[in-house]
Protein backbone atom coordinates (compact mmCIF):
# COMPACT_ATOMS: atom_id res chain seq x y z
CA UNK A 1 0.00 0.00 0.00
CA UNK A 2 1.25 3.44 -1.18
CA UNK A 3 0.70 6.48 0.67
CA UNK A 4 -1.79 7.69 -1.64
CA UNK A 5 -3.78 4.22 -1.53
CA UNK A 6 -4.16 5.57 2.40
CA UNK A 7 -5.83 8.75 1.66
CA UNK A 8 -8.92 6.47 -0.94
CA UNK A 9 -10.88 4.75 1.23
CA UNK A 10 -12.19 1.19 0.65
CA UNK A 11 -14.63 0.97 -1.50
CA UNK A 12 -18.12 0.90 0.18
CA UNK A 13 -16.77 3.16 2.82
CA UNK A 14 -17.00 6.82 2.02
CA UNK A 15 -15.80 10.45 3.42
CA UNK A 16 -18.79 11.73 1.39
CA UNK A 17 -20.71 14.98 3.05
CA UNK A 18 -23.48 16.91 2.82
CA UNK A 19 -21.47 19.49 0.46
CA UNK A 20 -20.10 17.24 -1.37
CA UNK A 21 -23.63 15.76 -2.25
CA UNK A 22 -24.80 19.11 -3.53
CA UNK A 23 -21.83 19.56 -5.27
CA UNK A 24 -22.68 16.37 -7.26
CA UNK A 25 -26.28 17.07 -7.73
CA UNK A 26 -25.45 20.23 -9.23
CA UNK A 27 -22.53 18.63 -11.62
CA UNK A 28 -25.11 16.00 -12.62
CA UNK A 29 -27.47 18.71 -13.08
CA UNK A 30 -25.11 20.97 -15.37
CA UNK A 31 -21.85 18.85 -15.58
CA UNK A 32 -20.21 21.74 -17.64
CA UNK A 33 -21.07 23.80 -15.27
CA UNK A 34 -17.78 25.99 -14.36
CA UNK A 35 -16.39 25.93 -10.71
CA UNK A 36 -17.10 29.35 -9.83
CA UNK A 37 -20.68 28.72 -10.95
CA UNK A 38 -20.55 25.53 -9.03
CA UNK A 39 -19.49 27.71 -6.36
CA UNK A 40 -22.51 29.78 -6.48
CA UNK A 41 -24.76 26.56 -6.64
CA UNK A 42 -23.91 25.08 -3.38
CA UNK A 43 -22.73 28.25 -1.09
CA UNK A 44 -19.12 27.55 -1.05
CA UNK A 45 -16.07 29.32 -2.86
CA UNK A 46 -14.58 28.16 -5.57
CA UNK A 47 -11.45 27.21 -3.79
CA UNK A 48 -13.32 24.46 -2.06
CA UNK A 49 -15.34 23.27 -4.79
CA UNK A 50 -12.12 22.91 -6.94
CA UNK A 51 -10.83 20.74 -4.06
CA UNK A 52 -13.49 18.60 -2.81
CA UNK A 53 -13.57 17.85 -7.00
CA UNK A 54 -10.23 16.82 -6.68
CA UNK A 55 -10.66 14.90 -4.00
CA UNK A 56 -14.56 13.14 -5.34
CA UNK A 57 -11.98 12.65 -8.13
CA UNK A 58 -9.48 10.53 -6.12
CA UNK A 59 -12.37 8.20 -4.50
CA UNK A 60 -13.30 7.42 -7.39
CA UNK A 61 -16.84 9.43 -7.12
CA UNK A 62 -16.75 10.78 -10.75
CA UNK A 63 -17.57 7.96 -13.11
CA UNK A 64 -16.48 8.55 -17.04
CA UNK A 65 -18.29 10.87 -19.83
CA UNK A 66 -19.13 7.50 -21.00
CA UNK A 67 -22.20 6.75 -19.12
CA UNK A 68 -23.66 10.04 -20.90
CA UNK A 69 -23.54 8.32 -24.49
CA UNK A 70 -26.17 6.52 -25.43
CA UNK A 71 -26.04 3.69 -27.40
CA UNK A 72 -28.73 4.39 -29.89
CA UNK A 73 -27.37 7.44 -30.63
CA UNK A 74 -24.55 5.69 -32.14
CA UNK A 75 -27.00 3.25 -33.34
CA UNK A 76 -27.24 0.59 -31.48
CA UNK A 77 -30.66 1.03 -30.04
CA UNK A 78 -31.09 -2.64 -29.09
CA UNK A 79 -30.38 -3.59 -25.57
CA UNK A 80 -29.90 -6.54 -23.54
CA UNK A 81 -28.66 -9.11 -20.74
CA UNK A 82 -26.51 -11.91 -21.22
CA UNK A 83 -26.17 -14.43 -18.32
CA UNK A 84 -22.75 -16.16 -18.64
CA UNK A 85 -21.85 -19.72 -16.95
CA UNK A 86 -18.09 -19.95 -17.02
CA UNK A 87 -15.78 -22.88 -16.51
CA UNK A 88 -14.07 -20.96 -13.00
CA UNK A 89 -10.36 -21.63 -13.78
CA UNK A 90 -10.89 -19.72 -16.98
CA UNK A 91 -13.48 -16.35 -15.79
CA UNK A 92 -10.02 -14.25 -16.42
CA UNK A 93 -10.15 -15.36 -19.59
CA UNK A 94 -13.40 -15.22 -20.33
CA UNK A 95 -13.43 -11.11 -19.16
CA UNK A 96 -10.85 -10.68 -21.10
CA UNK A 97 -12.58 -12.01 -24.27
CA UNK A 98 -15.34 -9.96 -23.42
CA UNK A 99 -13.21 -6.93 -22.83
CA UNK A 100 -13.09 -7.13 -26.67
CA UNK A 101 -16.20 -6.83 -28.08
CA UNK A 102 -17.16 -3.78 -29.07
CA UNK A 103 -21.00 -3.94 -27.78
CA UNK A 104 -20.45 -5.19 -24.32
CA UNK A 105 -20.71 -2.25 -22.37
CA UNK A 106 -20.34 -3.50 -18.74
CA UNK A 107 -19.76 -7.28 -17.68
CA UNK A 108 -20.75 -8.07 -14.01
CA UNK A 109 -19.42 -11.21 -11.69
CA UNK A 110 -22.60 -12.20 -9.88
CA UNK A 111 -23.78 -15.22 -7.39
CA UNK A 112 -26.25 -17.69 -8.66
CA UNK A 113 -26.43 -20.15 -11.02
CA UNK A 114 -25.12 -17.88 -13.61
CA UNK A 115 -20.95 -16.46 -13.21
CA UNK A 116 -21.61 -12.86 -15.32
CA UNK A 117 -23.84 -10.45 -16.34
CA UNK A 118 -23.32 -8.96 -19.20
CA UNK A 119 -25.08 -5.96 -20.38
CA UNK A 120 -24.55 -5.39 -24.17
CA UNK A 121 -26.05 -3.43 -26.91
CA UNK A 122 -27.54 -4.07 -30.84
CA UNK A 123 -28.06 -2.64 -33.81
CA UNK A 124 -30.97 -4.97 -34.77
CA UNK A 125 -31.98 -8.54 -33.84
CA UNK A 126 -29.43 -10.21 -36.46
CA UNK A 127 -26.79 -7.90 -34.89
CA UNK A 128 -28.36 -9.67 -31.27
CA UNK A 129 -27.75 -12.83 -32.23
CA UNK A 130 -24.66 -12.51 -33.84
CA UNK A 131 -23.36 -10.77 -30.21
CA UNK A 132 -24.85 -13.63 -28.60
CA UNK A 133 -23.19 -16.20 -31.05
CA UNK A 134 -19.96 -14.88 -30.50
CA UNK A 135 -20.14 -15.10 -26.65
CA UNK A 136 -20.84 -18.22 -26.44
CA UNK A 137 -18.36 -19.25 -29.10
CA UNK A 138 -15.43 -18.12 -26.37
CA UNK A 139 -13.45 -20.60 -24.51
CA UNK A 140 -14.48 -21.16 -21.09
CA UNK A 141 -18.04 -19.98 -22.05
CA UNK A 142 -20.37 -22.76 -20.50
CA UNK A 143 -24.02 -21.46 -21.22
CA UNK A 144 -25.62 -18.04 -22.31
CA UNK A 145 -28.63 -16.78 -22.07
CA UNK A 146 -30.34 -13.97 -23.23
CA UNK A 147 -32.97 -11.31 -22.31
CA UNK A 148 -33.92 -8.20 -24.41
CA UNK A 149 -35.14 -5.27 -22.83
CA UNK A 150 -38.16 -3.74 -23.87
CA UNK A 151 -37.89 -0.81 -22.09
CA UNK A 152 -36.48 0.89 -19.76
CA UNK A 153 -38.56 1.74 -16.85
CA UNK A 154 -36.09 3.01 -14.20
CA UNK A 155 -32.38 4.45 -15.83
CA UNK A 156 -29.36 4.59 -14.79
CA UNK A 157 -29.48 7.11 -12.00
CA UNK A 158 -27.98 8.28 -8.25
CA UNK A 159 -29.61 11.07 -7.67
CA UNK A 160 -31.80 10.05 -4.47
CA UNK A 161 -28.65 8.73 -2.89
CA UNK A 162 -27.16 11.98 -3.08
CA UNK A 163 -30.33 13.61 -1.92
CA UNK A 164 -30.79 11.63 0.49
CA UNK A 165 -26.84 12.62 1.38
CA UNK A 166 -27.48 16.18 1.15
CA UNK A 167 -30.40 15.97 3.38
CA UNK A 168 -29.55 13.81 6.03
CA UNK A 169 -25.53 13.62 5.88
CA UNK A 170 -25.75 9.20 5.87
Amino acid sequence: MTTDDAAVPPRGRTDLDGNDARLLLALAEDPRATVLALAERVGLSRNTVQARLAKLDRLGALDTFERRVDPAALGYPLTAFVRVRVVQRELAAVAGALDRVPEVLEVHGVSGEEDLLVHLVARDADDLYRIAGHLLAIEGVERTSTSLVMRSLVGFRTAPLLERLARDGR
